[in-house]
């Protein structure tokens, strides 16, 4: 799957995840350069409720870097190292917000647009790729 085919699938809610990003996410190539972070959450019994908000669980089993340059996306980090992921804590002002995918409609998601956020991320993450 190319990094585009899986942010797609990620961003139009084809598993829970939550996304940390630099700018607003639009995945159309005319977009500019960006950096996300996609945080994949655990699937399960305590992932339909328990939280405020109704988002459940909000444990992180994988966490991907995307990085584009404005044409291409490309995936420069990923992690299910249950050490690493201690790091990666999902954030407390996470909202619903418009995801435009490459084709240009636009999804709904979980995330937040956060620049020192995804720095810090990406310090924890290491030197891309």
């Amino acid at each position: 799957m190319t990094p585009i085919e899986e942010l797609s699938e990620a961003l139009s809610g084809k598993y829970r995840a939550i996304v940390v990003a630099e700018r607003d996410v639009d995945l159309r190539p005319t977009s500019g350069a960006n950096s996300l972070f996609l945080m994949k959450i655990a699937e399960g019994s305590l992932a339909s409720g328990g939280r405020g908000g109704g988002f459940g669980e909000r444990r992180v089993v994988r966490v991907s870097r995307f990085d584009s340059d404005g044409k291409t996306w490309e995936r420069v980090f990923e992690t299910e190292d249950e050490n690493v992921l201690q790091g990666f804590e999902v954030p407390y002002h996470v909202s619903r917000i418009p995801f435009v995918l490459a084709d240009g409609t636009e999804a709904m998601g979980y995330g937040v647009v956060d620049p020192p956020l995804v720095a810090d991320f990406s310090r924890k993450a290491g030197p891309a790729k």
